[in-house]
């Protein structure tokens, strides 16, 4: 199933000689929220060979209850020891698949979506890499009452030797020693702000390393007193969290980048500038999966180099899609930069997404338009229509009308998933809509 093939026996035999008590069987809902079980290591084996059954239609936007039988089954490439767990009930966690009761994989699954756009990719010859940058907030944790109070106020690359550098340190040791390629790691453009960087990977891993890495933070943080959030506008006239992710293409002969043209005045291959007119052209059709939340909408509002128009650039950070410079000699490392981005999509879906609408581009030959140095955000309305210029939606609803009319992403998350992200986002869409607001009453209740 998309895994490398790894010996069960020496998992096992490697978990009993490190004192390996307890396995947490881990997946993702349709929204990308981490589920698992807890079993003995002893009941491993029989997980291993048969799968762990669980009730499908108890998860958000999986089975109905008529086909609620589902299995999970780990994927032991995967496997690690959680370190801070080790010698009081040393616990392991294997990221699953999930799968029905005839061994196939479900539709519905995130993890078995994103497999399946990769693997249409691998058809064509290709490996999809990506390197995401992950941002999140610090904040104090006083009690029940939760107020949210950054722990510092500093500022992008400041250097300083409080709490929360030591705490954004251990989180990079801990991600390392999980095996996850993390680093570097620095303070953010806002107080209480911080990024944590990921080396480039197989994008199937990389969504298995993300979901682990939300885990991890929210854990070390709360171990010292602070609340670590991915919400992507926290804090209002502040930044807001992104997660900007780098993508290329390898050719899986060779491995050579196919994104590469060294004569090129931006360094890309004609492969590349299709792929980069694919993610253009579905920009919208793919918002609502990449950035997920009610919240997602109020970051990208222009500002704080937040996209706003669907643009692409090399200078001009607030374009939607930017081609990082690359070194003289070092054009195996030939990039482009997706910002919409944020880290509280499910990532699974968001990559698929992503790589289903560059393949879109490939293969239909889609062509590049120009790209967009100078800022957009002072333009007016009619010079950005002129030039063909789109603004991304502008709230959640919008969002979901445009994937609903984009066939493509619609088919890369597949029937099942589709229908089920939909269906969940939209019941979050009506609720906020008919949610009356604190500004509202301050704003209006004495006024009319």
């Amino acid at each position: 199933m998309h895994s490398p093939a790894v010996d069960p026996n020496r998992v096992l035999e490697e978990a009993r000689q490190a004192g390996v008590r307890f396995v947490i069987l881990r997946f993702t809902d349709i929204l990308g929220a981490p589920k698992g079980v807890t079993i003995p290591l002893e009941d491993l084996p029989e997980a291993i060979e048969t799968g762990k059954w669980f009730d499908g239609s108890a998860i958000e936007g999986f089975a109905r209850v008529a086909e609620s039988d589902l299995y999970l089954k780990p994927d032991l490439s995967t496997f690690t020891i959680l370190p801070w767990t080790r010698g009081q009930g040393t616990t392991a966690h294997v990221i699953c698949w999930v799968v029905n009761r005839r061994g196939e994989r479900f539709a519905g699954d995130p993890r078995a979506v994103l497999a399946r756009v990769m693997e249409r990719a691998a058809r064509m010859g290709y490996a999809y890499v990506v390197s995401p940058e992950l941002e999140f907030y610090l904040f104090r944790a006083e009690g029940e009452q939760f107020a949210p109070a950054p722990h510092d106020e500093i500022g992008y690359f400041d250097l300083a030797t409080d709490l929360a550098y030591q705490v954004r340190c251990e989180m990079v040791e801990t991600l390392r020693a999980l095996g996850i390629p993390a680093g570097p790691g620095h303070h953010e453009i806002s107080p209480g702000q911080h990024e944590i960087d990921f080396q480039p990977a197989d994008a199937l891993r990389m969504a298995d390393y993300i979901v682990t890495a939300r885990l991890v933070i929210k854990h070390i943080a709360q171990a010292h007193g602070l609340h670590a959030t991915f919400m992507p506008k926290p804090l209002e006239g502040r930044a807001g969290s992104g997660m900007h992710t780098h993508q290329s293409l390898l050719r899986l002969e060779g491995g050579e980048n196919a994104f590469a043209d060294p004569e090129d005045d931006y360094g890309l291959s004609a492969l590349a500038k299709s792929f980069l007119a694919g993610q253009i052209a579905h920009a919208r059709g793919m918002c609502a999966v990449l950035c997920p939340l009610v919240n997602s909408y109020k970051r990208l509002l222009g500002g704080f180099e937040a996209p706003l128009y669907v643009s692409w650039a090399r200078i001009n950070r607030s374009a939607l899609i930017r081609i990082p410079a690359i070194k003289p000699g070092r054009y195996q490392s030939t990039r482009i930069e997706l910002r919409s981005l944020d880290p509280a999509c499910n990532p699974y879906l968001a990559f698929a997404a992503m790589l289903a609408a560059g393949l879109d581009g490939i293969e239909r030959r889609l062509p590049l338009p120009p790209p967009v140095e100078e800022e957009l955000f002072p333009m007016e309305t009619a010079e950005l229509e002129a030039r063909g210029i789109q603004r991304l939606p502008a709230t959640l609803g919008e969002a979901l009308e445009a994937l609903e009319a984009d066939e493509v992403i619609q088919e890369a998350l597949g029937p099942l998933a589709a229908e089920r992200f939909l269906e969940a986002k939209r019941l979050e869409w009506d609720a906020y809509c008919r949610h009356v607001s604190a500004w509202e009453i301050e704003r209006y209740f004495h006024l009319y």
